[in-house]
């Protein structure tokens, strides 16, 4: 496996490279991360795994300095599984302030981006510019970011980008809690009460399975639960899973959405139904 921390040394490398499969990240690399980029190895030849914390999809009250970084554990975990990993500074991804941007579907200023504006303008961003470095056939990413996975596909369609987005299942704990680099912020006390995002989400599901279809009552039930347990809650909501609008009783394939705040820990979940 291969390392490049240059845009310039990157680009020698694929330049001859006929199918690339690309998987973008942030590093402090979880199983689900290494699923993916098993994953990557069934769409390209050459598998290439970007570890790159953005800075433009952070607010000015968020993570980003805090954010984990574990470069040589991820570098270790990915021997075997990655060609080449591309790990930037910020300077080499920025090396001017970023005045162009990608401004993303209305989409983005719902859901997530209600509560943390601009941060889909700084993910599309620094995906494009990554899509242009690697120039992959293929780029993967998994379903647990639900809402940034809509996102990129309305950005790789709409700009007549020449690669596939292929969505991969959320990885989870055995009891259920999507596998995230935030997890690592939980305390002992929050990482056990964790799992009732999910299985609040669960519940709605089954219960749209029994031919439910209030879905106010069901996203406010799922909040109150929450609540009642010390969440605070961003938000739960039911929507079309193609188009990520709201939920209406004529639509077959749905998604429920959640957002939540276990302590300093915000954690997204979703799951999928098909009526």
């Amino acid at each position: 496996m291969q390392i490049f921390t240059t845009v310039a040394t990157l680009r020698e490398r694929l330049a001859h490279e006929p199918s690339v499969a690309f998987v973008p990240t942030m590093g402090n690399l979880h199983e689900g991360h290494l699923s993916l980029v098993e994953q990557a190895r069934q769409h390209g030849k050459f598998v290439v795994v970007s570890i790159f914390v953005n800075p433009l999809q952070f607010g000015p009250n968020e993570d980003f300095a805090s954010y984990p970084r574990t470069f040589e554990a991820d570098c270790a975990g990915l021997e075997g599984l990655a060609d080449a990993v591309f790990a930037p500074t910020v300077g080499e991804m920025y090396p001017v302030k970023q005045q162009v941007y990608v401004e993303p579907p209305p989409l983005a200023a719902e859901l997530c981006g209600t509560f943390r504006p601009g941060h889909f303008r700084g993910v599309a961003t620094v995906v494009l510019k990554l899509f242009n470095l690697v120039q992959p056939n293929a780029a993967v990413f998994g379903k647990k970011d639900y809402q940034q996975l809509a996102v990129l596909r309305a950005m790789t369609e709409q700009l007549n980008l020449p690669l596939a987005i292929v969505a991969a299942e959320t990885a989870r704990a055995p009891d259920g809690l999507a596998l995230s680099s935030r997890n690592g912020y939980l305390s002992a006390t929050e990482r056990a009460e964790a799992p009732r995002l999910y299985r609040n989400l669960q519940s709605i599901a089954e219960t749209l399975n029994k031919g439910r279809r209030d879905f106010s009552a069901l996203e406010d039930a799922a909040r109150d639960d929450l609540e009642k347990h010390g969440w605070r809650v961003d938000y739960v909501a039911l929507r079309n899973a193609a188009t990520l609008l709201p939920a209406t009783p004529e639509d077959r394939e749905l998604v429920t959405l959640a957002a939540a705040w276990l302590g300093k820990t915000r954690l997204i979940d979703n799951i999928e139904s098909r009526l």
